[in-house]
């Protein structure tokens, strides 16, 4: 919804206004809307004509590395990928979620995502247990989708499918069947891959939140409900904040011998906790709580690849904190070789992730927050939280 009368917001709205003419220009004219896809690829080609490679990577291996800029260490800055609800706000993003321009702007990340990563922004780290197989697929600027195996039967299900080219790519090369889609939230850099992979796979389903305008959701899910695919089971957690509708969906590993996988979304990154669109940090803390009470074990599989970004920023709040510390100075190691950072572990991410620390005297201090006379802890938290949110929202890395 459109607010009036806030002279502020006019220079934000014009430069984005001029920045969608351009759009307009590059995207073309856009497609029907029972084909939202179909600009995807040029015309005349099927969509999922390419055929590729197989995507290689080491096991995952999480292993820390080290915050602020520690000895020995030379941080070689990259070029850092534009977030776009970043410059103009609550206005970008009224258009960015709830019209059609959104849309045209996705199609303009993907085409460019294409051309400057023809292989995926980062090399991906495939995880196996046995009977299992998670593969992060690397998608747009930063994002990451999810395959998900059953190797036993060859059923998959894939997470937040942003460009599907990419998504189908890595089903060819695996040779599985795709059976159902999770997405945890509705915009597009997480769902705009939804109906190009139905239209590919007849007998593929579309699982989210019924509080989101998901593309495509053929099965929408309340809050602990369980989904199989093949031996793979999926719980869906309600995890508001982000998004109205936002979930999150935790794959139970104890049939293979692992521990469970948290595919978080926007939810919660490496050192970081998504932009509260449409919650009140009230809201966030409540559903970062949910995600923390799944156990010390539990491997993170975050939307985006924001691990540096995150980890210095952190770095900033916690000067004297030698898991941070030791996890950015891997961390850099990791990105200067274009490597993934994911996962990380809920245990590990609770030594350095500030938004999980709002109980913290440490950061609280270094916030200069107390306590106030008769308020309540989970109140207090959430006043931690939002100064922390806040102060990330106006961080400009170097």
């Amino acid at each position: 919804m459109q607010r009036r009368g806030r002279a502020p917001a006019r220079p934000a709205m014009a430069a984005l206004l001029g920045g969608l003419r351009g759009l307009l220009v590059a995207v073309g004219p856009a497609a029907g809307p029972s084909r939202p896809w179909a600009s995807l690829a040029p015309p005349g080609t099927r969509l999922f004509r390419q055929s590729c490679h197989r995507l290689v990577g080491p096991q995952a291996s999480p292993e820390p590395g080290r915050s602020r800029l520690p000895e020995g260490v030379e941080y070689i800055p990259t070029r850092k990928a534009k977030n776009p609800m970043k410059p103009v706000g609550v206005a970008w993003y009224s258009l960015y979620a709830r019209t059609r321009l959104g849309y045209l702007f996705y199609q303009r990340q993907v085409k460019k995502a294409r051309e400057r990563y023809p292989h995926g922004h980062s090399v991906p780290q495939p995880c196996r247990f046995p009977g299992l197989k998670i593969l992060p697929i690397p998608v747009l600027s930063n994002n990451y989708s999810y395959l998900v195996i059953d190797t036993g039967s060859g059923r998959a299900a894939v997470v937040d499918p942003s460009d599907p080219l990419a998504v189908q790519a890595a089903i060819e090369e695996e040779g599985v069947m795709l059976e159902a889609i999770f997405c945890t939230h509705k915009h597009w850099d997480h769902s705009g891959g939804n109906a190009a992979l139905c239209q590919q796979h007849g007998s593929c389903k579309v699982y989210g939140s019924a509080l989101d305008a998901i593309p495509e959701l053929t099965n929408p899910l309340a809050d602990r409900e369980k989904v199989s695919v093949g031996c793979l089971t999926f719980e869906a957690l309600t995890t508001p904040g982000h998004t109205v509708g936002h979930m999150v969906y935790v794959l139970d590993g104890g049939p293979f011998g692992g521990p469970p996988c948290l595919f978080s979304g926007d939810l919660l990154f490496l050192a970081g906790c998504g932009r509260l669109f449409e919650g009140s940090p009230e809201t966030m803390l409540a559903s970062l709580d949910v995600a923390v009470g799944l156990g010390d074990d539990t491997l993170l599989w975050p939307g985006h690849e924001y691990a540096l970004e995150c980890l210095t920023f952190a770095s900033l709040l916690e000067l004297d904190n030698p898991a941070l510390e030791q996890k950015l100075r891997w961390a850099m190691q990791q990105r200067q070789e274009k490597r993934s950072t994911c996962p990380s572990t809920l245990g590990e991410e609770q030594t350095y992730n500030p938004f999980l620390r709002t109980h913290r005297p440490e950061l609280q201090a270094a916030l200069g927050l107390r306590q106030g006379r008769g308020e309540h802890p989970d109140a207090f938290r959430a006043r931690v939280l939002k100064e922390v949110r806040q102060r990330k929202d106006l961080y400009k890395a170097t």
